[in-house]
């Protein structure tokens, strides 16, 4: 019997696969509305969770056990360039020039300065050389830039769990903290919006903050962050990788 299972498991595990990530993101953003109300979005419990799981996996993560070795190839290269690919596929210019100066300058300054704030905290870590230096200020930006640019600069796979984790953190932060602060930052208006979310970026973090703080402000606010993780990893792995580079040797 289990040599019929594992079997099945072995031919099926892409199958597999998809089913268990679309059971944890059901059962993650079920916790995001039902146990903590929304102010941490689903997205990000479900990273966090995967994160710890792979704690516990062996040299692959928990694609190390035979029931879950199609995590393997959903989370290998190959639909990572997919995925990269389709979402630039989907990239209308037209609208950010919608947005005008001030989103385009946002987005250019949001993500300098979260890059090099990130990696200057892993600096001050230990984590002292280019590759590192890039990696976690990369993942500061967000957690998608993080792991691409890690994968694009030759980074470790701790480096790029340190990454991820830096985004996650900053998501969780972003969605507690903006409406906190929106009535101080005047974030009540379209402009604001998308000016903040130029200069934030975490696509799920500035959309379930500025749901928190006024809904109408989400399409807005989501449309110059979805932006900002093209720009970051247009930039990461290459001006700011050369940057650090020349500094750090």
């Amino acid at each position: 019997m289990m040599e019929i299972l594992e079997q099945f498991l072995a031919k099926n595990g892409l199958v597999l696969a998809f089913l268990f990530m679309g059971v944890a993101l059901f059962l993650a953003n079920w916790f995001s509305k039902k146990v903590v109300f929304n102010k941490i979005p689903g997205v990000a419990i479900a990273i966090f969770a995967a994160l710890v799981l792979a704690y516990f996996g062996g040299n692959k993560g928990v694609a190390s056990y035979p029931a879950f070795t199609g995590l393997a190839i959903l989370g290998g290269s190959m639909f990572r360039d997919f995925t990269i690919v389709s979402t630039a596929m989907g990239v209308h210019f037209s609208e950010l020039r919608a947005t005008g100066l001030a989103g385009v300058l946002s987005l250019l300054i949001g993500v300098t300065i979260t890059f090099f704030i990130g990696g200057s905290i892993g600096y001050a870590m230990g984590y002292t050389d280019a590759v590192s230096f890039t990696t976690i200020g990369a993942g500061a930006c967000t957690y998608i830039v993080g792991p691409i640019t890690g994968a694009a600069i030759g980074a470790s796979s701790e480096l790029i769990a340190i990454s991820i984790a830096a985004g996650v953190m900053k998501t969780v932060f972003v969605t507690i903290i903006t409406p906190i602060v929106a009535k101080r930052m005047s974030l009540d208006n379209p402009t604001t919006a998308m000016i903040f979310g130029g200069m934030i970026g975490t696509t799920s973090g500035v959309a379930a903050g500025l749901a928190a703080t006024d809904p109408k402000l989400v399409p807005y606010g989501a449309m110059t962050s979805t932006f900002y993780t093209g720009v970051g990893v247009l930039l990461c792995p290459s001006v700011f990788y050369l940057l650090v580079l020349a500094v750090l040797g």
